[in-house]
């Protein structure tokens, strides 16, 4: 009888210090990047625009939370999360087994494919390996990109860049070939003024051990709470319409995925 009541005080003593320690979501401060366009990006008043932004929103609604968006560099946004600069990453991180090690994911909210694009007089004729032989080849570091470019292409010389703008600006003045990026990046650059210098040479097929899974939600491995309600909101949000409405807003195609 006495084993029981102190295993019964036990179990009592540590519901308590995990009420204690447990974390309060009602405010949830996410990072951003707000430089990939159309998923994130600041407008010229400093206003964070994007289907990220827009899916984000759209999952703290669900959730009934607070939510605080903070702008990060993208080399430093998983140690930026680990430091608790923020509590999770919207910011189209494709989900890696290699980023798993460091942090834990959410299910996908989106799974686009990678792409090339050239100056509208490129002679690259194809995205083969052989055809990219001796090209110089710009993306971004410390991405999906930039390691399928590392994998795919090793027969080209690639050139890193922190961010999209500056490997745009390079392929437009033709310092550089060619770069690659996601599909919906590529394609919706094109549409602009600044992109009219260029045109896709062509999609390529993705592959799961480089590009992940889709892109998800960075959270840290110790806040499982706030992943599920980050699940029950994505799922949320598709059964209600909400995402798309959503989708419809920015793409006239979906970009959930298979």
């Amino acid at each position: 009888m006495r084993i029981m009541r102190l295993a019964a005080a036990a179990a009592a003593l540590l519901a308590a210090v995990g009420a204690a320690e447990a974390k309060d979501w009602s405010k949830v401060r996410i990072g951003t990047e707000g430089a990939y366009p159309p998923f994130n990006s600041l407008t010229a008043d400093g206003q964070l625009v994007g289907f990220d932004i827009d899916i984000a929103k759209a999952l703290c609604e669900e959730m009934k939370v607070e939510c605080e968006f903070v702008t990060q560099d993208w080399d430093g946004m998983i140690p930026a999360l680990q430091a608790g600069k923020f509590d999770a990453v919207i910011a189209s991180m494709s989900i890696t087994e290699e980023r798993k090690q460091k942090v834990d994911f959410t299910n996908k909210y989106y799974n686009t494919g990678p792409a090339i694009a050239v100056p509208k007089d490129s002679k690259l004729a194809g995205v083969t390996d052989a055809d990219l032989k001796g090209a110089l080849l710009g993306a971004q570091s410390s991405t999906t990109h930039s390691n399928y470019a590392e994998e795919k292409f090793p027969s080209a010389d690639l050139k890193l860049y922190p961010t999209p703008d500056e490997y745009k600006l390079d392929v437009a003045s033709g310092r550089i070939d060619a770069v690659i990026d996601d599909v919906v990046v590529l394609s919706d650059w094109l549409k602009t003024d600044d992109g009219a210098c260029c045109k896709l040479l062509g999609a390529l097929k993705a592959d799961p051990v480089i590009n992940g899974e889709g892109a998800g939600i960075a959270i840290r491995k110790e806040d499982g709470d706030l992943k599920e309600m980050f699940n029950k909101a994505i799922a949320g949000i598709i059964a209600n319409g909400k995402y798309k409405e959503v989708n419809d807003k920015h793409f006239e195609f979906d970009v959930y995925g298979d």
